[in-house]
């Protein structure tokens, strides 16, 4: 009789006990959430900086931006490539191992110059000045034959055998551009090919001076 009564009253006991235990554990649970942050999906009710934080969109995954730069990189391979022309004067001895000019696109580069006669090896006569307006006859015909002019010529580069001889070739050179005037540099050098008094390299681009 007294072992039952024992019992009976020790549920209450056992039972706050469970429920204090039960309550602690729970507690315990939420720190350890609050510690790791929220989880993927839930739905918070928080205060205003938890709120601001929900409306931030989802990252992108790793795969996803994986993909659109291969995708990037395969759409750059697929465009068209550009279009080189190439072309030799019909004199040029087949054993130099260059070109007259080279077409890219609408850029035309062209091969250094000298004073040569056309279709010859030898520099015509009459000093700087007669080479210079040789050499720019014979950059007419190149250009011509790729479908081009001095008027697009933007840069020379002008190579003297001779830096005395500078106003002489500048004269000479003048007299191709009245208007607009492309970039230039000039350089001494100790030599030139056949004996030439200059050599003069240009770029030009189709359109590159009006």
């Amino acid at each position: 009789m007294s072992s039952r009564t024992n019992n009976r009253r020790a549920s209450p006991l056992l039972a706050r006990r469970r429920e204090g235990d039960q309550g602690a554990g729970r507690a315990a649970s939420r720190a350890l959430q609050d510690s790791l942050g929220p989880r993927r999906g839930s739905v918070f009710t928080a205060g205003p900086e938890a709120r601001r934080s929900s409306c931030v969109p989802p990252a992108v995954p790793t795969a996803w931006r994986i993909a659109a730069a291969l995708l990037a990189a395969v759409l750059a391979g697929c465009s068209p490539p550009i279009e080189r022309t190439y072309d030799r004067h019909p004199a040029l001895p087949a054993d130099l191992p260059f070109s007259s000019a080279v077409v890219v696109g609408d850029t035309i580069y062209l091969a250094g110059e000298i004073g040569r006669a056309p279709g010859g090896t030898q520099v015509v006569e009459g000093g700087v000045g007669a080479q210079t307006r040789q050499i720019f006859e014979n950059y007419k015909r190149t250009l011509e034959r790729v479908g081009s002019s001095l008027d697009d010529i933007v840069k020379c580069a002008v190579f003297l055998d001779d830096m005395s001889t500078f106003a002489e070739m500048n004269a000479a050179y003048a007299e191709y551009f009245p208007k607009e005037k492309p970039a230039r540099s000039t350089f001494g050098v100790d030599g030139l090919a056949l004996g030439a008094a200059l050599e003069i390299e240009r770029l030009a681009v189709r359109g590159g001076r009006s």
